[in-house]
């Protein structure tokens, strides 16, 4: 029953296989009259339209030839998982270096991964103190951070401090070798021909404009220059000794002013230190003077009274208050 069937099915596909033949080229056949009544070309292109090209990140996106590396750029970074806000933060920096002498070194995964495998092999295995260890590097390979958050995120400090050093020492080697290069890439032909210009006699007009250009000079720049060159290595030897003579004599006359004074200041504050110690002694003194002065004077007085009180007898007391009840008396009977 079953192999009954299994030739009936096949069949049934055959022929639908064919009917969809069948409509398909009767589909393009239409399509071929109905461009040959407007006249026009199924291969036709389009001359204002741009070429395009398939991405290399994702064969999915096709863009136009000029664009190409700008989205390239745009979709690696989108493929490292940075957003749309990230890579709007994100600047070239290239731009920055063209017309300067700071050298750029560009970083990729692999030298990345390598750098920093080889700094955790040099590493100690143990923790110490002051010394990154291996455990503190990072061990599968990550992607080249493209901003700031990245490079805390996916990088150590020990990481950091290991492409921080590679870096460095590249520079380094470079600058060493360009330095070292200079003196290969001198221009020998045109040393060789400034030098034949120079051996060649000259002309009728240089020597013209030589005359011209000595004549323009003042007198005194050209009887001092004369005199300049005039001088042996001896005479100039000598006026650079004397020079420096000069000037060494005149720090130390500086010095000793300096001192100098310094002195006279100090010895004149001492002499102001002892004029006011004095001067305030004697206040003292006076001070002190004066207050036995008070004290005596209001000694002497009390002495006074006190004799006083002593010299009035019993009846002077007692006539003194008879005078003063009469008094009252009289004053009474006046108000009356």
């Amino acid at each position: 029953m079953s192999e009954s069937v299994e030739p009936q099915t096949l069949q049934n596909r055959l022929d639908h296989l064919q009917e969809l033949t069948e409509f398909t080229e009767r589909c393009k056949k239409q399509i071929h009259d109905i461009f040959e009544t407007l006249g026009w070309s199924p291969d036709y292109k389009d001359p204002n339209q741009e070429p395009m090209e398939q991405c290399p990140y994702d064969p999915g996106h096709r863009v136009p030839v000029r664009s190409m590396e700008k989205h390239k750029a745009s979709c690696v970074l989108r493929k490292m998982g940075y957003s749309a806000d990230e890579q709007a933060e994100m600047y070239d920096p290239s731009v920055c270096y063209e017309n300067s002498s700071v050298r750029s070194f560009i970083m990729d995964k692999s030298t990345q991964h390598q750098v920093i495998l080889k700094a955790r092999s040099a590493a100690p295995m143990m923790r110490m103190e002051g010394v990154f260890w291996q455990g503190q590097y990072s061990g599968q390979p990550v992607d080249v951070p493209q901003n700031h958050k990245r490079a805390i995120c996916d990088l150590t400090v020990a990481d950091r401090l290991a492409l921080y050093d590679h870096v460095i020492s590249v520079n380094q080697q470079k600058e060493a070798a360009s330095s070292s290069n200079e003196d290969l890439y001198v221009d020998l032909v045109s040393k060789l021909q400034r030098d034949d210009e120079q051996n060649e006699p000259k002309t009728h007009l240089e020597l013209m404009a030589e005359m011209r250009d000595y004549k323009r000079r003042r007198q005194s720049y050209r009887a001092k220059n004369v005199h300049i060159t005039k001088k042996s290595y001896t005479e100039v030897i000598r006026e650079v000794i004397n020079v420096h003579s000069e000037e060494l004599a005149r720090q130390w006359k500086d010095e000793e002013d300096e001192s100098t004074r310094s002195e006279h200041f100090s010895h004149k504050r001492l002499l102001e230190e002892r004029r006011s110690a004095s001067s305030e002694s004697h206040h003292s003194r006076n001070r002190r003077h004066r207050s036995r002065e008070r004290s005596h004077d209001r000694d002497s007085k009390k002495k006074k009274k006190k004799k006083e009180r002593d010299s009035r007898s019993p009846d002077s007391h007692h006539h003194h208050d008879r005078k003063k009840k009469k008094k009252k008396k009289e004053e009474r009977e006046k108000e009356k």
